[in-house]
């Protein structure tokens, strides 16, 4: 199994878009990339620890290659936008990618060029280490599948996810 660290906004978008996806044992919100030991949701929503809005993704890379799950990333949220997504707005929603080795980071360099050419303005998406990595408390995860009817939601992660999985049908 390999994991991967992905930064794509709210972490409720991100773990959706993997949750399922064959090759994905588990997909977890956490935080990392700030330098407090013991980031929590509000004080990572504070924007004042420097951590980001993560999701941690088990998989298996002899069926899902980590440049696939890359792909998906640059897929589920806008990686031109600057410390947000949509109405979320600060550092802890940047686009970013945590590499868990020096492999990972040269196929996540490469696929930032490579996925340039499908948008209009410059990807910001940072690469930057996983310090202080933290699985996020409890009920935030499965989040978007223990509340569909929450309003953030309904509006935002359902739609988006549901675009996502016609586009990439063939990996769910």
């Amino acid at each position: 199994m390999e994991r991967a660290l992905l930064g794509g906004g709210c972490f409720w978008c991100t773990e959706g878009a993997f949750k399922q996806m064959k090759g994905v044992d588990s997909a977890l919100p956490a935080y990392a990339g700030g330098p407090d030991k013991f980031p929590n949701y509000d004080s990572v929503c504070s924007g004042k620890t420097g951590h980001a809005e993560i999701v941690e993704v088990i998989f298996d890379p002899d069926i899902i290659s980590f440049e696939t799950i890359l792909q998906v990333f640059f897929t589920v949220h806008d990686p031109t936008q600057l410390n947000r997504q949509g109405n979320d707005i600060g550092t802890q929603y940047r686009s970013c990618i945590m590499p868990t080795s020096d492999t990972q980071e040269q196929i996540s360099k490469k696929v930032i060029k490579e996925m340039q050419q499908f948008f209009n303005s410059e990807i910001v998406t940072t690469i930057e280490q996983p310090t202080n990595f933290t699985i996020a408390e409890k009920y935030h995860h499965d989040y978007y599948a223990r509340n569909p009817y929450q309003g953030y939601c309904m509006a935002v992660v359902g739609p988006k996810l549901s675009k996502l999985r016609k586009k990439l049908a063939h990996l769910y």
